[in-house]
């Protein structure tokens, strides 16, 4: 997908709470996180920070698939599933690097490119 729908990208800008990062290992075994330290990189990847990850981190270079559940202040619900992108450098990593809190050590961003925007049942796209 090129770009995500405006609404999902102003539902992202409008998110109430942390998100939910879910992925899955190599064998299907499933892990779901919440983050805080979130952001949009152009128009079709969501980007959490890799401060604390381990079975994430491992599961996305293993498998490389994802979804972002978040829930916009208008209390909808919305799932991006996608492809993940771990970056140690570079354009996306340099990115996070300038919102994820100084305090936090930044190992790395998970860029979620979407491929598929859900609201509750509803596929958007």
């Amino acid at each position: 997908m090129e770009a995500l729908p405006q609404k999902i990208i102003e539902a992202w800008e409008n998110r109430d709470g942390p998100v939910i990062l879910a992925t899955v290992s190599r064998e299907g075994a499933p892990n779901a996180i919440y983050a805080t330290c979130v952001g949009l990189f152009g128009k079709n990847r969501l980007v959490v920070a890799d401060n604390f990850f381990e079975k994430t981190r491992r599961n996305i270079l293993e498998n490389g698939r994802g979804s972002i559940l978040f829930r916009a202040k208008d209390g909808k619900a919305y799932q991006v599933k996608g492809r993940i992108e771990y970056h140690k450098a570079g354009e996306v990593f340099n990115h996070m690097k300038t919102w994820n809190p100084p305090n936090h050590p930044g190992h790395a961003a998970a860029a979620l490119e979407a491929e598929e925007v859900y609201s509750g049942a509803q596929k958007i796209c």
